[in-house]
């Protein structure tokens, strides 16, 4: 099936002239997969279009948000009706009291929150607030999780505990990654060699309950436990980074469904995005009243920003939220990804190749694996030729995955059972070139 690029390679060549790369963001590029991004003209429940007027399912939803699918009519009657109202002020407004209020009663342990712009903004505040709470400078992150592009953060691991990680981006000197430490994730024994060996001077673990950039790996139950019980030993904070799982894969988002397997599990602070904003740039971070109350201007900490609590965003991301409390809501959410996860997994089995998959909620991964991998080096083991071809394959036939292996998935309420039913019949085809 040959498909009609040439609008959008025409202005993505004219994108390239006045934009590093063509994109405002790298993974939309193409780069890991080859081709031709596909410029977006318009979108609505669980399509878009491109610059040529082709229809395609949408897997990625806005790398998450739109969990409802675009463009829901009562989403964008209250976006209208607060941009009638104006869209910024630099000042409180009562509609960013209601959406604390709403999230503190859905995440009980954000019993302060802080609104933002961005996911990035958010885990660069929490890391900044968990240090000045504890007066350490030393955090551990994980290998293959991404908390935005802060300076601290864009950091590979070194050769061992011995060595502390490097700068994976250029432009961060060395001295501003000197006290992050790079640990395998799901690696208990990495952590507690750790903690037994420089606890006084760590201020903090920052980890994701699943971590989406590895495609969909959950962090195990007792790698979250002792991740808890030691950053209590040692008075060091958990941070919890929920932008992505935060109310798509329940309700309670990550942590809820942690908190049935840990008796007592609550995070010390909470790194919130994507969802709360219903595609709006909206993001927060939230945790303990005593730990919240060092932002400025109770506290020594400093953050600040003129978007945030945007009463555009807030409309948005408070409608969204509203909508999703339905009950039932996450349960039949969980039903379509699996219908679509189990779908690819049994097609995959009858053309003989490798699949792995797991989903929670609306977020799905999948691997060209014979078993789900549990850490960075296992995932780095995929194959990905066979991986861009299948994405490409899918693409042809108007099917919308990341284009990049290491990537989670997004399934809306908007997704029917036709569109799953039909991804699968393309899947089908596709794997049988594989």
């Amino acid at each position: 099936m040959t498909q009609n690029t040439d609008l959008n390679q025409a202005l993505f060549e004219r994108a390239k002239g006045v934009i590093p790369g063509g994109v405002n963001s790298p993974v939309r590029a193409f780069n890991a997969v080859g081709g031709t991004p596909r410029f977006v003209k318009r979108a609505q429940g669980a399509y878009f279009w491109d610059t040529n007027d082709q229809q395609f399912v949408d897997y990625i939803g806005s790398w998450g948000p739109m969990i409802l699918g675009h463009g829901h009519p009562e989403v964008v009657a209250a976006v209208q009706a607060a941009v009638l109202e104006g869209f910024s002020f630099g000042a409180p407004t009562e509609r960013e009291v209601v959406l604390a209020e709403k999230i503190r009663e859905l995440v009980p342990s954000m019993e302060m929150v802080r609104m933002v712009s961005s996911g990035t903004e958010a885990g660069m505040s929490a890391l900044r607030l968990a240090r000045g709470y504890t007066g350490r400078s030393k955090i551990i992150k994980f290998n293959g999780c991404y908390h935005g592009h802060a300076d601290s953060l864009l950091v590979k691991a070194g050769s061992g505990l011995a060595t502390f990680g490097s700068s994976s981006s250029a432009g961060v000197p060395a001295d501003v990654v000197k006290d992050t430490i790079v640990l395998e994730y799901n690696d208990v024994a990495q952590l507690e060699e750790a903690f037994a060996k420089m606890g006084s001077e760590i201020a903090c673990v920052i980890m994701e309950p699943i971590a989406g950039n590895m495609n969909f790996v959950r962090a195990s139950v007792e790698f979250t436990r002792r991740i808890r019980e030691l950053t209590k030993e040692h008075g060091a904070l958990m941070i919890y980074d929920e932008v992505m799982t935060g109310f798509r894969v329940a309700l309670g988002c990550a942590q809820s469904l942690y908190a049935k397997e840990i008796e007592g599990f609550e995070p010390d602070i909470t790194v919130m995005g994507k969802v709360i904003g219903g595609g709006m740039p909206m993001a927060a971070f939230g945790g303990r009243r005593e730990i919240m109350e060092k932002l400025s201007p109770l506290g020594p900490v400093y953050q600040a920003g003129t978007l945030s609590g945007n009463p555009i965003a807030t409309a948005c991301g408070l409608k969204t939220l509203e909508l999703i409390s339905r009950p039932g809501f996450h349960a039949e959410l969980h039903l379509k990804t699996g219908h679509l996860m189990q779908g690819l997994k049994a097609e995959a089995d009858e053309a003989g190749i490798p699949f792995s998959i797991d989903w929670q909620g609306g977020l799905f991964g999948f691997y060209l694996l014979p078993e789900l991998p549990k850490t960075y080096h296992e995932v780095m083991k995929t194959d990905g030729a066979m991986f861009n071809k299948f994405f490409h394959g899918m693409l042809e036939r108007g099917h919308y995955f990341a284009p990049a292996l290491y990537e989670a998935g997004f399934v809306s309420m908007a997704h029917s059972e036709q569109d799953i039913d039909r991804t699968v019949e393309a899947a089908r085809e596709v794997f049988k070139t594989l």
